[in-house]
């Protein structure tokens, strides 16, 4: 039990290190781009793309990041823990942008 305690305890310190970071050393939130089949059927029904994001990412950051980097509106993040990391959801305002970002980045 204590093992646990501690480990929620170092979580926790982490992820408030890394809220009152801004280090230019850090680790970025976006790791890469997720493309499966079901992820590109996202693209064109749901006007969502996927990505690979750190594991102490949240969704406004996440939200944040991506509207940063890619210049791209978002609606919404969604994210999920899988066997291949955590994954982010994005949304996009519209479906031309999704394709373009898609485009962009090699996916399509």
């Amino acid at each position: 039990m204590k093992k646990n305690l501690t480990a929620l305890k170092s979580a926790r310190s982490v992820k408030q290190k890394r809220k009152n970071s801004n280090s230019v050393n850090e680790k970025p939130l976006i790791i890469e781009p997720y493309i499966t089949e079901k992820s590109f059927n996202l693209i064109e029904k749901e006007k969502k793309l996927t990505f690979i994001v750190d594991e102490l990412a949240d969704k406004k950051s996440i939200k944040q990041e991506l509207h940063d980097l890619y210049e791209a509106e978002i609606v919404e993040v969604n994210t999920a823990r899988t066997i291949d990391g955590k994954k982010a959801f994005a949304k996009f305002k519209d479906l031309d942008s999704a394709r373009d970002l898609a485009t962009k980045l090699g996916l399509v």
